[in-house]
């Protein structure tokens, strides 16, 4: 390979793995990014297209009655003929509607249909598990989303890409309230009124930062004493009209910061500010259901904000939106049918080993106390694995029907307030733990800390994360040390304050909490403040999901160690090949701001530093660039 003769794996594996194809790989207009998971993602999604094309001509059976609902969908978002032709009309009830709540007195009169609705309210209210009693179901009070990806764009230090932003925005929204009964001076004044509304709201909201804390977004308080914090909206009043005289005693609030001030936000001063940014909010989220037209300019500033220099062709869409409403569905209906029975025996296998090899490891850990490792080794004993796809779907799939008589944006909205409706009405049921939190056609896995599960989704069990063609050293180096990586997340920094039930109870000593304190810091200053693209990595931010990784590697790199037949080079090449990336500078800028994960350039880069079986497998020494001084090395798991 041309890349392996101008960098040596000793001095950058991701470029000596992926150079090549990373020089000849060419980003489509439609997308932001291509390689590893985005590909593999393409993969199933065309797969599932062509599933479609023949759900929709008759030339395949269509499986259940979930999958006919949402073939009536995917024809309805494809009938672009009756989209054009209806323009904005779907959406001018609702307009109006918003522009008929001229006070906070209307306002709350009419508080339960904007709840139920869907509208964009100064508040979130959503049903979750409690974390406090994970078999319960709590009331979770959030802040609106803000226009920029974070709050940090709101800082003076970025004060130029926000301006940027803002303005992409603006011209966007001018387009849309000119297709609004609106004259040109309402429309300015909605403009600019959004945008006032917004940075009230950046002062209030969490950071990414703070949202990556998330044991500190249940914050219990009692509903007696939200109403009176949120006055004068009468929350109580709306909720009555949903539960009855049954309420919850209490809600859990995620962002404190926010409840705090609400009241000097939500005034009748400010009030013409938050209906004029529920009007605007509303039409911008309607725009990918009407007229082509439309779309093309609703979509705009967020292709801007990833890079994207065009949306994708109209069956693309189509199938995206359809997936997004019935993913379940549709990935027992992916599982069912491309995933055999041969692998998933095959990688339950590899779970089970990874499981009992971390419970040696904190067997044998040097700063646990013993009665510490038996509460962490409990906790692995309990945790739930959900290979491949759930056997039967949620309940809510039976709510959902699509009529051909509804415009695209009805059918949308009803299936969203059925979804929201249902997801109210958990609310004193008992929570079902058998739920899965990611469909089966997913390229993704995740650990569930209220559940204290594991789940890895039929589509991500391919190469090079995993085949059963590749040597049980790439499997662990790539499947494997993902399998890892999400058990890793049970010990995390967020992670280690919940027990075997996934409840937030602090089960270790002060002592050995204090040691894992001092761990997660040097993990935080190991990556903190590279620099990357012209940005900076925060440590803090993306601290959890390097400890995962950390856990991950360390995990199968003890499972290597015990295999007779093993190859560590296999392992951290394929380590290195499934971080593939090659995204779009807009998006990299972005994702340095919100996401949790670090870049995966550094991903694949870092955490092999940390282990001695890097420096024997490729006899890395102090001269060369991935050499990591042995005092600085951090495993913690």
């Amino acid at each position: 390979m041309e890349s392996q003769k101008k960098v040596r794996v000793q001095d950058d594996l991701y470029q000596y793995v992926n150079g090549a194809w990373l020089k000849k790989a060419v980003i489509p207009e439609d997308k932001s990014r291509v390689g590893g998971f985005a590909d593999l993602d393409t993969g199933v999604e065309k797969l599932l297209m062509k599933d479609f094309r023949s759900f929709k001509n008759g030339s395949k059976d269509i499986p259940s009655p979930y999958i006919e609902e949402a073939v009536r969908l995917y024809k309805s978002a494809r009938n672009t003929t009756r989209r054009n032709k209806e323009g904005i009309k779907p959406v001018v009830k609702e307009l109006a509607f918003i522009r008929s709540l001229t006070d906070i007195a209307v306002f709350n009169r009419k508080l339960d249909k904007l709840l139920l609705g869907g509208y964009p309210l100064p508040f979130t209210l959503s049903v979750t598990e409690n974390m406090h009693k994970p078999t319960e179901y709590c009331l979770f009070f959030t802040g609106p989303s803000l226009l920029l990806p974070d709050t940090t764009y709101y800082q003076e230090d970025k004060k130029d890409k926000h301006d940027a932003l803002i303005k992409t925005y603006s011209e966007m929204v001018s387009k849309l309230l000119a297709y609004t009964d609106l004259n040109q001076e309402e429309q300015e004044q909605y403009r600019k009124d959004t945008l006032a509304f917004d940075e009230l709201l950046a002062k209030l909201v969490k950071s990414q930062v703070e949202w990556s804390e998330y044991v500190k977004c249940y914050n219990p308080v009692k509903l007696s004493a939200v109403t009176r914090r949120i006055a004068p909206v009468k929350l109580r009043r709306v909720l009555k009209k949903i539960y009855g005289e049954k309420l919850p005693e209490e809600i859990m609030i995620a962002e404190p910061r926010y409840l705090d001030h609400f009241t000097e936000l939500f005034t009748e001063n400010n009030y013409p500010l938050y209906q004029h940014w529920a009007y605007v909010n509303t039409l911008v989220d309607a725009t990918p259901y009407l007229s082509e037209e439309l779309r093309e300019i609703g979509t705009s500033y967020a292709n801007t904000l990833r890079g994207i220099q065009k949306n994708p062709d109209i069956e693309t869409q189509a199938y995206r939106l359809t997936s997004r409403f019935f993913s379940e569905p549709i990935g027992l209906y992916y599982g069912k049918t491309y995933f055999g029975e041969e692998a998933k025996k095959d990688i339950t296998s590899i779970v089970h080993l990874i499981i009992k090899t971390y419970e040696k490891r904190i067997q044998a850990n040097t700063f646990l106390e013993e009665e510490t490792k038996k509460k962490a080794i409990v906790k692995l004993e309990k945790m739930t694995i959900r290979m491949g796809y759930p056997d039967k779907v949620d309940p809510k799939y039976d709510l959902l029907h699509v009529s051909p008589r509804d415009s695209l944006y009805t059918a949308i909205s009803k299936l969203s307030q059925a979804l929201y409706r249902y997801e109210l009405d958990l609310l004193f049921k008992p929570v079902d733990r058998n739920r899965w939190p990611m469909p089966g056609h997913m390229v993704n896995a995740c650990y569930d800390p209220s559940s204290n599960s594991i789940t890895f989704p039929a589509a991500i069990l391919q190469a090079p994360f995993y085949s059963i063609k590749q040597s049980r050293s790439e499997n662990l180096g790539g499947i494997g040390a993902v399998i890892g990586h999400e058990i890793s997340h049970a010990f995390d920094n967020n992670g280690a304050q919940c027990d075997e039930t996934g409840a937030i109870h602090n089960w270790w000593t002060k002592k050995d909490y204090k040691a894992f304190q001092k761990k997660t810091k040097a993990m935080i200053e190991e990556f903190d403040g590279i620099e990357y693209h012209g940005g900076k990595v925060n440590g803090e931010l993306v601290v959890s999901e390097n400890i995962a990784d950390n856990g991950g590697m360390a995990v199968t790199l003890e499972i290597m160690d015990e295999m007779e037949e093993k190859n560590y080079q296999e392992y951290f090449l394929n380590w290195g090949r499934i971080w593939c990336n090659k995204a779009r500078e807009q998006l990299i800028q972005l994702f340095l701001s919100i996401d949790v994960h670090s870049p995966a350039e550094l991903r694949a880069n870092m955490q092999p530093r940390n282990f001695p079986q890097w420096y024997k497998a490729f006899d890395v020494k102090p001269t060369d660039k991935m050499y990591l001084a042995p005092e600085k090395r951090v495993i913690i798991w």
